[in-house]
């Protein structure tokens, strides 16, 4: 059948193409009169043209028909041992077949998009496909198999992909999981995994999500990060990168604190870089998703309990665990709960330069967190013996934030300096001080130095690190903004 676009253009209804028609310009205004100035006319954005979700509906219903068909006639056994370039000639020649079959016309561009997507539904992930392949998405966010919505460069926005129904995203959901030993159903209703590409995935289901399945997927870069790539990113200054260099040298023990989505595991990422290549490492994580450049890593993933209950091994019991493996360094992905009384204890046993990340608003904010999980450890411990473990465990503390505008900055680097009664004491070194907000919504500010000379210099000079004493002048030359 064949449907009319806005121009009169003859076009098919299941075409390929999901981009709607763009929004016309707006309407030029009138000339001034020749004696009088011609006034300032400010013309709004034109908006995000509408997802024509019609077409889109019918275009999946035709590829879900199609696949169906096409799993009852081929051998899918025997597409584990072909190419995709393989497999997509031989159903290129049947789906052309089916669509005779069917009396549905397509031209050959559009032919070619349907086997393309007919392959990512037997090979790959389906309509999560394009998205996983494009290198500007950071986030996938399905709410619901009609609802997708994707981050780009810092702002969301919603996308025409579409799924069949709720059983077809909870097909491609399973998929996901099953290939690291995961599962999902009513019994395990939440699942945390990755994809093989370290991409890290959340999913929930009925009856815990109540308008269907929702999936939530984490990419990160496929090439590694490091501190110059930040810098030119714009989240940090080459100062704060040059003083982070020296504190990962010098074996510091770094808590990176943040919210989510405020860029911690790509800091961890770009700080592992600067650890020597012959020290032992060992990671551990709910799922896999650190990329560290060292060939000495050894990585350790929790593993959830069976159907039964039975056989869960949590962050904690890895910890343990780790330390009998004789590691230089131990980095826990995240702390969640009573595992950080067993980091801290690393830290203060000999495995100086040990890193980690936990959910806070600020430094101070990070430190009180890292309190309560030592008390879902189960062990009878005073408020001050805590904090006491806690500073002399941890060094430094990285605070990140994702700003307003969609950037994703490290605005605060602070030092523990020690217990002064039952308080922690602190003093922050850099801190971002904005400025406002640029004529696009940017927000406008710098790292500045705090004008302290912290403590761990010290170390860095014992250990051959010398940093210039003018990095933390906040009297010398301003930087240029991050």
């Amino acid at each position: 059948m064949i449907w009319p676009t806005k121009r009169g253009t003859p076009a098919v209804a299941t075409g390929i193409d999901t981009t709607a028609t763009a929004a016309p310009p707006p309407p030029k205004p009138s000339a001034a009169p020749a004696a009088e100035a011609a006034p300032v006319v400010k013309v709004p954005p034109p908006k995000p043209a509408a997802i024509d979700t019609q077409r889109l509906d019918r275009y999946t219903e035709l590829k879900v028909t199609l696949h169906q068909k096409l799993i009852e006639r081929i051998n899918l056994a025997a597409l584990e041992t072909m190419s995709r370039e393989q497999v997509g000639r031989d159903i290129g020649d049947i789906v052309t077949d089916m669509l005779k079959e069917i009396n549905h016309a397509l031209n050959m561009t559009e032919r070619r998009q349907l086997v393309e997507d007919i392959l990512d539904e037997l090979l790959g992930l389906g309509p999560l496909e394009p998205l996983l392949k494009d290198p500007t998405i950071s986030d996938i966010m399905v709410n619901s198999a009609t609802m997708v919505f994707i981050e780009r460069r810092g702002k969301i926005e919603e996308v025409g992909t579409r799924f069949a129904n709720d059983a077809h995203l909870l097909r491609i959901i399973g998929k996901m999981v099953s290939r690291v030993g995961r599962r999902v159903d009513e019994s395990s209703p939440m699942v945390d995994a990755r994809l093989a590409d370290g991409s890290r995935i959340n999913a929930i289901i009925p009856p815990l999500a109540l308008d269907g399945p929702v999936l939530s997927i984490r990419k990160f870069s496929k090439t590694p990060i490091d501190m110059d790539k930040l810098v030119g990113l714009g989240s940090m200054p080459a100062s704060c990168a040059e003083v982070l260099r020296g504190v990962v040298a010098s074996r510091r023990n770094v808590l990176i604190a943040g919210g989510t989505g405020s860029g911690k595991t790509t800091m961890l990422n770009a700080m592992s870089a600067s650890i020597d290549s012959h020290e032992r490492v060992v990671t551990i994580e709910d799922s896999a998703e650190l990329q560290l450049q060292q060939r000495h890593v050894v990585r350790l993933e929790t593993r959830p309990a069976n159907i039964e209950g039975r056989g869960e091994v949590n962050q904690r019991d890895l910890v343990k665990n780790a330390l009998r493996m004789r590691p230089d360094r131990v980095i826990l992905g995240e702390i969640r709960s009573g595992e950080a009384f067993d980091m801290l204890q690393a830290m203060n046993t000999g495995h100086d330069g040990s890193m980690t990340t936990v959910h806070a608003n600020t430094p101070r904010d990070a430190l009180s967190r890292v309190e309560q999980m030592i008390g879902m450890s189960g062990i009878d411990i005073s408020p001050k013996s805590a904090r006491a473990q806690i500073a002399s465990a941890i060094h430094v503390v990285l605070q990140l934030e994702r700003l307003s505008d969609g950037r994703r900055k490290l605005t605060s680097i602070a030092e523990v300096t020690g217990m002064e009664g039952e308080i922690i004491l602190m003093q922050e070194i850099f801190k971002f001080v904005r400025e406002g907000l640029g004529p696009n919504g940017e927000v406008l500010g710098e790292m500045r130095p705090m004008g302290i000379r912290p403590k761990f210099m010290e170390v860095l000079n014992a250990r051959g690190i010398n940093l210039p004493s003018s990095l933390f002048d906040p009297y010398r030359a301003k930087t240029p903004p991050a």
